[in-house]
């Protein structure tokens, strides 16, 4: 079977299907990415053929200097009114311009497409071809029909598509889901009904009582693209981290340089990459932005997270993780290295919301494995 997963945006979109597309080219079938253009080598890297749909720049280019000004965070509804306006209309217009002839030279039986990558569904309906959808927005709040509806029907009516008001056509086919089952708000306006499956191979889940022994250990992370737009954070979280009695590990990302960062205290490590499969499991408390991969990894080890949502799904994440009790947040455009420092040392001694975070690790382990998410693909294909 020939299966096509596509994606729109940074590494925080492809990274969710890589272990499903692993999965499926193990079981035999004939695996193709098609995506962002700078993240072509990664995905060549990882062993697939890769389908480029928009120039290598756009996710690429060499490191540029990093300056750490003030942070200016955009509010809540302007971070929603710029999704809409990258993914439902750039976004998705570039999608549905490429996708045809990447559908015509591979010629897939199915179609996997990651959740924003909305394009994908309007040449998939032209097509013909089967589509299933892969979460990657945990909380379920951004696809808004009322957000994203306006900017995706302009696209459909270029394609000679009638309006999809309430965004129906986005989820005709199965759904699939890596994300904790719990975590995906009440309140999502798009009802849908995942096979939640495990991602990845996973340590036993720890104890639901009961911290680690030894020193504590903090890993800090503003994932792969907010990293570069995150202005003095790295310095204001290290700042007050340094000052607790932790071992700290820090990743900037590839294009960034820790030595930017300056001189750090012994018990602090910056590192521009560290896989985090190596880092979770020795580790007490997750200092990210909140997006969902951090997020979901760090519930995956039982992991309390101190949140600093710098926009995209980050915000209603961070709420979805509060109303859960998984989490603390702060301002991340105003937080201090003194507040930092002391929400963190709050959360490293919240028993309850550790044992909080355990149950919704032993939840996800409970999940099947990627072997039930791959025969829901090969089902939507079937005739």
């Amino acid at each position: 079977m020939r299966i096509l997963v596509t994606f729109v945006g940074g590494l925080g979109h492809l990274a969710p299907l890589l272990p499903l597309a692993r999965a499926a080219r193990a079981a035999g079938h004939d695996v193709a990415i098609a995506g962002s253009g700078g993240l072509v080598p990664r995905i060549e890297e990882a062993g697939f053929r890769a389908y480029a749909t928009s120039p290598v720049a756009h996710h690429g280019g060499a490191p540029q200097p990093r300056a750490a000004e003030p942070l200016e965070v955009m509010d809540a509804r302007a971070s929603e009114v710029e999704f809409a306006a990258n993914f439902a209309s750039r976004g998705a217009r570039r999608m549905a311009a490429a996708m045809p002839d990447v559908v015509t030279d591979f010629r897939p039986d199915v179609v996997v497409r990651d959740e924003t990558d909305l394009g994908t569904t309007i040449a998939a309906e032209l097509l013909d071809v089967p589509v299933v959808t892969h979460l990657v927005l945990a909380s379920g709040l951004l696809v808004r029909p009322e957000l994203v509806a306006p900017e995706l029907d302009a696209v459909r009516a270029e394609h000679g598509l009638a309006p999809d008001p309430d965004l129906t056509r986005l989820t005709r086919g199965p759904v699939l889901s890596d994300a904790a089952p719990c975590f995906r708000s009440p309140e999502s306006p798009v009802q849908v009904h995942p096979v939640h499956y495990r991602s990845a191979a996973l340590a036993p889940p720890r104890p639901t009582t009961g911290r680690t022994t030894g020193r504590r250990r903090v890993y800090v992370t503003l994932g792969t693209i907010f990293n570069k737009g995150s202005g003095d954070l790295f310095e204001r979280l290290l700042a007050g981290l340094g000052e607790l009695d932790v071992d700290v590990v820090a990743t900037v990302g590839r294009d960034l340089d820790p030595d930017d960062l300056g001189p750090q205290p012994a018990h602090v490590r910056v590192e521009r990459f560290v896989p985090q499969a190596e880092v979770l499991p020795g580790v007490d408390l997750v200092v990210s932005h909140g997006g969902s991969g951090s997020l979901m990894a760090a519930l995956a080890h039982g992991l309390p997270s101190l949140l600093l949502p710098l926009g995209a799904d980050q915000p209603h994440n961070a709420s979805r993780a509060g109303q859960l009790g998984v989490a603390a947040t702060l301002d991340a455009a105003t937080a201090t290295p003194t507040e930092v420092a002391r929400q963190a040392r709050a959360v490293l001694a919240d028993d309850a919301m550790l044992r909080r975070c355990r149950a919704v690790a032993a939840e996800m382990h409970a999940l099947p494995d990627v072997d039930a998410a791959v025969a829901v693909v090969v089902g939507a294909a079937a005739p």
